[in-house]
C-alpha cells in the first residue's frame, strides 16, 4: 500500500474528486489525528456488482421488509455511525467535513437502514461517472450493514454503474462476493468507469423499498421461502 502525505489546507472537495478519479483516497491514522494522508493500495478490493453474494438467511431478511431502507436521508448519522464503530477508525473531523461538502454537491450518497425509526446501519461512498467508491459501513443490529450493501448494489445495477470499489477486502466483504485485483487492472477498470454515466437516482424510491424487487435486481430468486 502506498501512502502520500497530504497538506490538509490544500485538500478541497474538488481535489478529493480528482484523487478518486486517479485511484487514491484520504485516510487519517485515527479519529483524533488532525492530519490526512493519501492511500493507493497495490491490491484493490472491489465487489463485482453483478456477482454480489446474498446468503439464504440474508435473502429471507431482505424479503421480509422488516427494515426501512432510505437513501441520502441522514448523511451525518451514517458517517457518525461509521466513525464510532468499535475499535480504531480513520474518519476524523476533516474527513467528515470534506465528505459532507461532497454530499451537499451530490457526489456522496448514503444508504441507510432503520428499525423502529432508529438508524441501525448504513453505508456511504463517492459517486463519479459509473464508479461508486464505498467508503465505510456500520451496523448496530445483525445484518444491517449487509442489507445496506445489497440495496446499494441493486441501485448501482439499475443505474448502470460499472465499478463498486471497496478499497480493501475484509472477511466481511468477502462473504458478500468481494475480491482483490492488482493495481494495474483496477486502474483500467477505473478509467472506463469514471468516463461512464451512472445514475444513482435511477431506481424509483418506492421500488427501492421493496425487498423482493431489490433481490431481483441483484439476481436472487424471489421465491425463496420465508
Amino acid at each position: 500500500m502506498t501512502r502520500h502525505d497530504a497538506n490538509r489546507d490544500r485538500i478541497t472537495p474538488e481535489v478529493l474528486l480528482r484523487a478518486y478519479a486517479i485511484g487514491i483516497f484520504p485516510m487519517a491514522e485515527n479519529a483524533d489525528d488532525p492530519s490526512i494522508h493519501w492511500v493507493e493500495p497495490r491490491i484493490r478490493g472491489i465487489i463485482p456488482i453483478d456477482a454480489i453474494h446474498v446468503s439464504k438467511s440474508l435473502t429471507k431478511t431482505i424479503r421480509s421488509n422488516r427494515f426501512d431502507v432510505r437513501v441520502d436521508h441522514d448523511f451525518h448519522g451514517v458517517i457518525s455511525g461509521c466513525a464510532t464503530r468499535p475499535g480504531d477508525t480513520w474518519i476524523n473531523s476533516r474527513i467528515k467535513s470534506l465528505y459532507g461538502a461532497l454530499f451537499e454537491r451530490g457526489f456522496v450518497h448514503t444508504v441507510e437502514v432503520y428499525q423502529d425509526h432508529q438508524l441501525v446501519g448504513g453505508i456511504y461512498g463517492v459517486s463519479i461517472g459509473s464508479a461508486f467508491f464505498g467508503e465505510s459501513m456500520f451496523h448496530r443490529v445483525t445484518d444491517a450493514s449487509k442489507i445496506a450493501l445489497v440495496h446499494l448494489a441493486a441501485r448501482l445495477i439499475h443505474g448502470q454503474y460499472e465499478l463498486l470499489d471497496t478499497q480493501f477486502l475484509t472477511p466481511h466483504l468477502a462473504t458478500l462476493g468481494g475480491i482483490e485485483i492488482p493495481r494495474d487492472e483496477y486502474q483500467t477498470r477505473l478509467v472506463n468507469a469514471v468516463l461512464g454515466r451512472g445514475d444513482f437516482k435511477a431506481l424509483d424510491p418506492q421500488a427501492h423499498a421493496d425487498g423482493a424487487h431489490i433481490l431481483s435486481l441483484v439476481g436472487k430468486n424471489q421465491k425463496t421461502p420465508l
